[in-house]
């Protein structure tokens, strides 16, 4: 459920008409629900509330980094799971404890290493033996025990998008199962490391809690097998990935379905559970306000629908082929089959092909839906375009959160070296 719908044929986000923000913020521009985004957090924590333990939640950064939206969440009793040293500083300024911050990622450098020591983080996601290695050592010369997790790789098909499958062999991250044992072993060993736990995480936008079912039995498993070996394991980062939908009358896994699941099969594991739901949480609870630039007929195909959005502000589409409902403000009734386009220089700045959806005409305000994870995050200033604002709506208010950065502020950063200037 989210809190976008409409009230006398126009779209509100709560109780802020989508036509306000358009005059007074402009478009492009994401809108937030903060009552989205706290029944999405509230729910996902009640379907863990069976578990024998109370589950540690860190919200996964990445999808959506906003100041804003993971102030909101701390105060929800989230904590983040980050990614970069810049997603960490972001956690850390939004107020995010610096005990509840999980740091994942395949590629820490050694500065993110000693920031994360500095910070006095609660856990690191090691990624690699080697990774594990450098990190011992420098905590072991500046004195302090770094608490880390090793994530595994279980080699299972998510059974999602090529591009966000990550539990699969030949993808990126992880430790292959087969080999987590010596190595949990081995740097349990090490000076430095306080390692309490494993952690799994096979992909993003699961819509089927088969293949995470399999990837928690093979953790349970070798759970087993690492505390036969002798080492300590009290801690079981079970990652995220569960997926939203972002079409209409697209059925999903739920929160409750999830954590039932989650409650049977690590039901004798004896640890605290960890998670990092992202998507679950942001996804449905933004969209993007777009504005019909005009519709360009064509004698032999659909016409193009030109919005002023595109694939620089909402890159989904243009990478993965996603989904995104798009639906009129002021919808009049009438229905309409066309190619929905940005303005950028490229074939691929392609919201939608042959789809349905409301009819609209030049001026037109639109949103796409679902646009709360993965949508300003990914943005870019391709074709030397800005990057989009971005709204919090709250009741019948609203405030700009994120501000429009305009393409001359961009270039204001550039400069033209001396030795070109003399030539």
């Amino acid at each position: 459920m989210d809190f976008f719908q409409y009230r006398d044929g126009a779209l509100f986000a709560e109780d802020v008409p989508m036509a306000r923000i358009a005059q007074e913020v402009g478009t492009p521009v994401y809108i937030y629900s903060r009552a989205t985004f706290e029944r999405h957090a509230r729910v996902f924590a009640e379907a863990l509330s069976g578990l024998p333990k109370k589950p540690h939640i860190a919200f996964a950064v990445k999808s959506n980094p906003n100041l804003a939206v993971l102030s909101l969440l701390s105060k929800q009793g989230y904590g983040a799971d980050v990614v970069s040293g810049g997603e960490m500083a972001r956690a850390l300024a939004a107020g995010v404890p610096a005990e509840d911050i999980v740091f994942s990622g395949v590629g820490k450098s050694a500065k993110e290493l000693v920031a994360g020591l500095e910070a006095q983080i609660g856990q690191f996601n090691i990624e690699s033996e080697e990774e594990g290695v450098e990190l011992a050592q420098i905590a072991a010369e500046r004195g302090e025990l770094a608490r880390c997790a090793l994530r595994v790789n279980p080699d299972i098909d998510a059974g999602t998008h090529e591009k966000i499958s990550t539990g699969k062999k030949d993808n990126k991250f992880g430790v292959p199962i087969d080999q987590a044992v010596a190595i949990y072993a081995r740097l349990a060993a090490l000076p430095g490391l306080e390692m309490r736990g494993l952690a799994v995480h096979i992909g993003s936008q699961l819509g089927d809690l088969a293949p995470l079912e399999m990837a928690f039995l093979k953790l349970g498993e070798l759970l087993a097998e690492v505390r036969a070996g002798g080492d300590t394991v009290t801690h079981i980062d079970l990652g995220g990935g569960l997926g939203v939908p972002y079409k209409k009358g697209e059925e999903m896994p739920s929160p409750a379905q999830y954590g039932a699941m989650v409650q049977r099969v690590t039901a004798n594991w004896d640890v605290t559970l960890m998670f990092e739901p992202g998507r679950v949480i942001a996804g449905n609870a933004g969209v993007l306000l777009t504005q019909v630039v005009r519709v360009k007929r064509n004698a032999n195909r659909d016409p193009f629908v030109i919005v002023d959005a595109a694939m620089n502000d909402l890159a989904r589409p243009a990478l993965y082929g996603a989904w995104h409902d798009f639906d009129a403000v002021e919808p009049n009734g009438a229905r309409m089959v066309a190619n929905i386009v940005g303005p950028i220089c490229e074939t691929g700045d392609t919201f939608a092909t042959a789809r349905e959806i409301d009819a609209v005409a030049t001026g037109d305000l639109a949103v796409f839906r679902t646009a709360g994870a993965y949508g300003a995050t990914m943005a870019s200033s391709y074709n030397s375009r800005g990057f989009v604002a971005e709204v919090m709506v709250d009741g019948d208010q609203f405030e700009v959160v994120a501000d429009r950065i305009l393409p001359e502020a961009i270039t204001a950063a550039e400069r033209v070296p001396a030795f070109l200037k003399d030539s």
